[in-house]
C-alpha cells in the first residue's frame, strides 16, 4: 500500500435504499481512484466505526432530503459528532456531501449545506461536485453528468413510487464523479502533508 493511499469513509444514511444505491456509487468512484473505503450506516454505527471515521482522511456525509433537510437519523449521527468535535478530532479532514429526493430540486441544495456547515463545525476542508451542470441547452440529455445542476455535492433524483432500480444511471455516474474527486483530492493533500514535514 502506498504512503500516500487516501483512506475514505462514506457516513450516509437510506431510509428506503435509494440514497444507499448512491453512496455504493461514490465507494465505487473513490475506491476506483485507489482509496481505502468504509462504507458506514450511522443509524448502526458502533464503536469502531467511529475509530474508522477518526482515522479517515475524508469523511463524505450522505442522507436523503426529508422536508428539506437531512434525515433525522443522520441529524442524531451529526449531534453525536460534538464528541469528536471537543477533542478537535475531524480537524483539516476533508469532507463532502451527497443526497437524495423525489423531486427534482426538493430542496437538496439545503441537506448539502448542512453538510458544509456540519464539516466546517468541524474544521473539515469540503470538496464541491467539480462539474459544469448538465441537461440545461436543447441538445443536453437527462443523462448528463451533474443533470440536476448541483455544485455543492452529489445530488440524486429517485421517483418516489419505484424502488432502488430506479436510482437515475447519471445520478449514480455523478457520484462515482465524486467519489473519485475525493479520492483524488485526498491524494494530493496526503502528498503535500508529506512533503511539507520532510
Amino acid at each position: 500500500m502506498s504512503a500516500h493511499t487516501p483512506v475514505v469513509s462514506i457516513a450516509y444514511h437510506s431510509g428506503f435504499g435509494h440514497t444507499a444505491v448512491v453512496a455504493e456509487a461514490v465507494r465505487a468512484g473513490a475506491a476506483d481512484a485507489g482509496a481505502t473505503v468504509h462504507l458506514i450506516k450511522v443509524d448502526e454505527i458502533d464503536d469502531a466505526q467511529w475509530e474508522l471515521l477518526d482515522a479517515s482522511d475524508a469523511i463524505v456525509f450522505g442522507s436523503p432530503t426529508y422536508m428539506g433537510t437531512a434525515s433525522g437519523a443522520f441529524h442524531v449521527f451529526a449531534e453525536a459528532t460534538s464528541k469528536r468535535w471537543f477533542g478537535d478530532a475531524w480537524q483539516d479532514k476533508l469532507a463532502a456531501g451527497f443526497t437524495n429526493s423525489a423531486s427534482k430540486s426538493g430542496d437538496k441544495l439545503h441537506t448539502l449545506q448542512y453538510f458544509q456547515t456540519l464539516a466546517a463545525q468541524h474544521g473539515m476542508n469540503w470538496v464541491n461536485l467539480g462539474l459544469k451542470p448538465g441537461w440545461n441547452s436543447s441538445t443536453a440529455s437527462e443523462n448528463d453528468l451533474n443533470r440536476l445542476g448541483f455544485f455543492s455535492g452529489a445530488a440524486a433524483q429517485s421517483n418516489s413510487d419505484q424502488g432502488v432500480e430506479a436510482v437515475h444511471k447519471a445520478d449514480i455516474a455523478t457520484a462515482e464523479h465524486l467519489g473519485r474527486r475525493v479520492a483524488d483530492t485526498a491524494r494530493v493533500f496526503l502528498a503535500g502533508r508529506a512533503a511539507v514535514t520532510a
